[in-house]
């Protein structure tokens, strides 16, 4: 029991909840108000993702003892924001369920666990570096727009790591909000709470929408999502099996499209929040983080759109630092990773300068390029 609800675990489920709603929820309106989304349909749509990534948090955790952190495809998202314009609610739902068909499928067959296997550990390391180091970089960043709360939050920070480490980021948190308060910016006033009601869409089948937004949609959600998702698994020494991850949340995918869960996928930013040092220092036991995120999943879904005024409340400057100082741990380790074996440290360093780009090409993000400039790398240097 006392493992369960360690400090540790709650602040790092609640981080990785903050910046995955923070970060994205933005894109989902828009990709729903590209749908003509009605406002009711707009709440089902946060009501279907937090329950779906709720439930596969905290049932895949569980069942694997692992911290399976699921998300929804954010370049999904994107793709869905500047695609749908034009195309009908039930249109898009069909794309929707097409695509989490074809997840599934790919968790059945076993054919994405096959590659994965394949994968050098340390161009894995090296993708995983690059994906948070913009994170980590961006904690700095922010340092001119507001110099006073992000200092504070470093100095907690670095106190923090010298006489309690294991609390070094709640610490941090800690200090950060009562910061933005003492500073008059919270904007904890404008908060209004009400729960969701899910809305049915009956699908109606396109092949003029499938081809032109199901298939894209599979596609960046399995190369730019799960395949960043798994080599993260892999870079923090967890051999879960993929197919049942896959499966499972295309699966969840299925069930909730018609709701507005336009695609599920394992996450890589906030799932290596809960798989840091700082969540837990005993790996055995940071499935617990997970779950709390899949808690407050739930929390955000229920409460649907109206959810998103409470992570407004936070300053974006706070929201920047607490992620990018959260990841500094993980970030380090990953690069040391990286670049511990001579015969693949060149491929790491271009699969991560690749991925730590953030270039986007055919609609496919940095981290999938990244990984591909980084295997071919590999391969002719073992020719």
């Amino acid at each position: 029991m006392r493992n369960r609800f360690s400090p540790t675990h709650i602040v790092a489920g609640f981080i990785a909840v903050l910046v995955g709603y923070t970060s994205s929820a933005a894109i989902v309106f828009q990709a729903a108000n590209a749908a003509g989304a009605t406002p009711a349909q707009l709440v089902s749509w946060m009501w279907a993702l937090g329950i779906g990534m709720g439930v596969t948090c905290i049932g895949l955790s569980w069942r694997y003892r692992t911290p399976i952190l699921t998300a929804w495809s954010t370049p999904g998202a994107a793709l869905l924001a500047t695609s749908l314009h034009g195309v009908s609610m039930p249109e898009a739902i069909g794309a929707f369920l097409f695509s989490s068909v074809l997840i599934t499928v790919c968790g059945a067959t076993g054919w994405f666990e096959k590659l994965m296997r394949y994968l050098p550990g340390s161009l894995a390391a090296a993708m995983l570096a690059g994906i948070l180091a913009r994170f980590g970089m961006h904690a700095f960043e922010v340092v001119p727009g507001n110099p006073v709360l992000v200092c504070v939050m470093i100095v907690a920070f670095l106190l923090g790591r010298r006489l309690w480490p294991r609390y070094a980021v709640p610490g941090t948190l800690a200090a950060g909000i009562a910061a933005a308060a003492l500073l008059g910016q919270m904007r904890a006033g404008a908060l209004t709470w009400s729960f969701a009601e899910p809305v049915w869409t009956a699908p109606a089948f396109s092949p003029a929408v499938i081809v032109g937004v199901g298939i894209p949609l599979f596609i960046v959600t399995m190369a730019s999502q799960n395949l960043p998702g798994l080599a993260v698994l892999r870079a923090n020494g967890y051999a879960t099996p993929a197919s049942p991850l896959i499966g499972w949340t295309g699966a969840a995918g299925i069930a909730l499209a018609p709701f507005g869960g336009f695609a599920f996928n394992m996450a890589a930013i906030t799932a290596a929040i809960c798989m840091s040092p700082d969540a837990d220092p005993d790996p055995a036991r940071r499935h617990a983080a997970a779950m709390w995120a899949g808690g407050f999943y739930l929390l955000t879904g229920l409460f649907g759109a109206t959810v998103v005024g409470l992570f407004a409340a936070f300053p974006a400057a706070l929201v920047a630092a607490i992620a990018g100082l959260a990841l500094l741990g993980t970030i380090g380790n990953a690069l040391a990773d990286a670049l511990r074996n001579d015969g693949e440290r060149e491929a790491a360093v271009v699969t991560f300068m690749a991925t730590a780009s953030g270039m986007t090409l055919l609609g496919i993000g940095s981290a999938f390029w990244g990984l591909a400039l980084g295997t071919a790398a590999w391969l002719l240097r073992r020719r």
